[in-house]
C-alpha cells in the first residue's frame, strides 16, 4: 500500500483539528489502497517522513506564521532527512484568523529547502471554515491520495 502522511499543528478541538478529521474521513471513505498516517506535528518523526510517499500539512495561523508544533516538526526532521525526500509531493491547508499568507510563505520556503514539490496551491481558509472550505481541504487530501493510488506520485 502507498503511504500518505498527514501532519497537523494546532490544538485539539480547534479549526485545524476539525479539518484533519474531515480530510481523514474523506480519504478513508474514498481511497482504499492508500494508507493514511495522521500525526500531530509534535509526535511526527523523521521516520514517518521517510516512509511517506506524499505529505499533507495542516496548520493554523499563529501570529502570522505556522503553528509552533509544525515548525518544531520541521526543526526536528530537516537534518535527519536532508537530501532523502527530494520531489516528495505535498499539499498545504492553512486555517487563518487574518490572511494566512505569512503562514503559506513560511511553509513553502521550508518545503523548498527539503526539495518537495507542491501539488496544488495551498488551501487557505480565513475565519471559521464553512462547508465549501472544508470541501476544498478534503479535495486536496483526496487528490494526494488518488495520485498515490494511480501511481502519479
Amino acid at each position: 500500500m502507498r503511504r500518505l502522511l498527514l501532519v497537523h499543528g494546532g490544538r485539539p478541538g480547534g479549526r485545524a483539528a476539525r479539518l484533519v478529521a474531515a480530510i481523514q474521513a474523506a480519504v478513508l471513505a474514498d481511497v482504499a489502497d492508500v494508507t493514511l498516517l495522521v500525526r500531530p506535528a509534535l509526535l511526527a518523526t523523521a521516520e514517518d517522513l521517510l516512509e511517506a510517499e506524499a505529505l499533507l500539512l495542516v496548520t493554523p495561523e499563529h501570529f502570522g506564521y505556522m503553528s509552533g508544533a509544525l515548525k518544531d516538526f520541521f526543526d526536528r526532521t530537516f537534518y535527519p532527512v536532508e537530501g532523502k525526500t527530494p520531489g516528495l509531493r505535498y499539499g498545504l491547508v492553512v486555517t487563518a484568523g487574518t490572511d494566512g499568507t505569512g503562514t503559506c510563505r513560511g511553509v513553502e520556503r521550508i518545503a523548498r529547502g527539503y526539495g518537495w514539490s507542491e501539488v496544488a496551491e495551498p488551501v487557505l481558509l480565513v475565519g471559521e471554515p464553512d462547508d465549501a472550505g472544508v470541501g476544498r481541504a478534503c479535495e486536496l487530501g483526496l487528490a494526494l491520495a488518488a495520485g498515490l493510488s494511480v501511481g502519479i506520485y
